[in-house]
């Protein structure tokens, strides 16, 4: 039984990021941009280092034969009097292509490579406050899990301090805001099921909610039985841990829109009956990314004080084998009335969401954006880094649009017009997986559009592959959760904000 309040039990560590108007006098290092020109390296002039400090330190860089190329990293003693003990040089690349994501990246790798350093004033900001500061917290983000051990001293993350004008400061604090809601979207995927499981999963939301202002609402399995939400209710059943329905809510006065926000939320899936291979199963804790992305975007959305309405509706279940799990074959029935014959346990996202896409859908909003690990297929299709994003073709297609501009990668995926016909079941109203193997993350989308309220604009957002690293660290992504696609749909509320 989880507590009225429930904390996670392990939180990655990140590195602080505070403002300054000048350098302070002492720091261990200092960071500087550093570019690949047409003639070899390329030092700008920086408010960190004098004129003939800079030429110094130029020369000791190309001592070393460093060449400002994107990503590169290298360290050399600082110039007497510089008020650091080194000069961390951060590559660029060419500087006719820098934009906002080549320097998030290339900010990632920097504080992933500095933990330990202590405090660091850098530049970067001279070439984009956001992105600078996305990607020194982002990149510097480290998930150790739960251990016997605490953080040793190399491994603790860096002080940045960023030298800018304050003039900066509403942009900083946002764009800190932001990244410090995709990590918490990243602990909560890290977190393992034995922890993080419905019950307590809910208990944690509502003090994180709370905490940020916003309504909660939370359901239980009674009360869900009694509302009718029988699709959560399907895929929960089979195990000892029962499911809830989490609602949070943001309502400022001066809101003109409402956005209805919608994310999976299976905390452990092993496929129920139609049980997953063994091999890899571990990562299905991953299988919450939706919930805790939408959960993560709304707390954003309060902090930054956004004037549109939120309403985030989160299922969360664990699909078990259990001697009360749904069967192949079952017929259930979801909130609102539509039936759906269960032919693959292990096609149970689009069984939650759908419910609550339909209680979404209640509320009348102008927008539904909903998110899920959803589908092999999207993996197949589009790669491990690209969503695949379906709905309304205008809404989509911004939306996608706007995932690569904050640099998570999104590519619009029709809805297929065969899938209408092969939805249909002769046991009920739909059926939730095609007898075809091609176009599964298709079809996924068609299954939920059947519950999406007459008139709102919506997207799903398959982000199976995006949500986790399973490789090795990457600019600002870190091994395991990504966080994704958090970013992307606080930027779209923002524009949905302000139009």
């Amino acid at each position: 039984m989880a507590s009225s309040t429930f904390e996670l039990p392990a939180r990655g560590s990140f590195p602080t990021v505070e403002l300054a108007k000048k350098a302070p006098k002492q720091a261990d290092a200092l960071l500087i941009a550093a570019f690949a020109g047409e003639e070899g390296l390329e030092v700008p002039g920086t408010s960190l280092l004098s004129s003939s400090a800079l030429r110094s330190t130029y020369e000791a860089l190309a001592a070393v034969g460093a060449t400002g190329k994107a990503g590169e990293i290298v360290k050399v003693p600082a110039p007497q009097k510089a008020g650091a003990a080194q000069v961390i040089a951060l590559g660029l690349g060419d500087v006719e292509e820098l934009d906002a994501e080549a320097l998030r990246r290339a900010a990632g790798s920097a504080a992933r490579a500095t933990a330990g350093v202590g405090t660091i004033v850098t530049s970067l900001a001279d070439f984009g406050v956001s992105a600078a500061v996305e990607g020194l917290i982002l990149g510097g983000y480290a998930y150790r899990g739960i251990r016997s051990t605490e953080l040793e001293e190399k491994e603790q993350p860096a002080t940045f301090v960023v030298v800018a004008d304050k003039s900066v400061s509403e942009e900083f604090e946002a764009a800190r805001t932001v990244a410090e809601s995709v990590l918490l979207a990243r602990d909560l995927v890290n977190a393992p099921a034995n922890e993080l499981y419905p019950e307590s999963y809910a208990a944690f939301l509502s003090g994180q909610a709370k905490e940020a202002g916003l309504d909660v609402e939370v359901l239980d399995e009674k009360q869900l039985e009694k509302q009718g939400f029988g699709g959560i209710l399907a895929v929960g059943k089979g195990s000892a841990r029962p499911p809830r329905l989490v609602r949070l809510s943001w309502k400022p006065k001066k809101a003109k829109k409402h956005v209805a926000l919608v994310g999976k939320g299976i905390t452990f899936d092993t496929g129920g009956i139609s049980l997953k291979p063994g091999n890899g199963m571990w990562d299905m804790i991953s299988d919450m990314g939706g919930s805790a992305a939408m959960a993560a975007t709304i707390i954003a959305a309060a902090k930054l004080k956004l004037p549109v309405q939120i309403t985030a509706t989160l299922p969360l279940a664990e699909n078990m084998p259990g001697s009360g799990a749904t069967r192949p074959g079952d017929v259930i029935t979801h909130y609102g009335g539509l039936t759906s014959e269960v032919l693959n346990t292990d096609a149970e996202g689009r069984l939650v969401l759908s419910d609550a896409i339909a209680r979404a859908s209640e509320d009348k909003p102008d927008y539904l954006i909903e998110t899920a690990t959803l589908t092999g297929a999207q993996i197949v299709a589009l790669g491990s880094r690209t969503s695949g994003i379906m709905g309304s073709e205008v809404f989509r297609d911004r939306l996608a649009e706007i995932g690569r501009e904050v640099g998570e990668n999104a590519w619009a995926m029709p809805l297929l017009e065969e899938h209408d016909e092969e939805i249909k079941s002769q046991a009920a109203d739909i059926r939730n997986i095609n007898a075809k193997r091609e176009g599964g993350m298709e079809f996924a989308g068609t299954y939920l559009k059947q519950f999406v309220g007459e008139g709102i604009e919506w997207a799903h957002i398959d982000i199976a592959g995006p949500s986790w690293n399973g490789s090795a660290p990457r600019g600002y992504t870190p091994k395991r959760a990504t966080g994704v696609p958090v970013r992307t749909v606080v930027a779209a509320l923002r524009e949905i904000a302000e139009a």
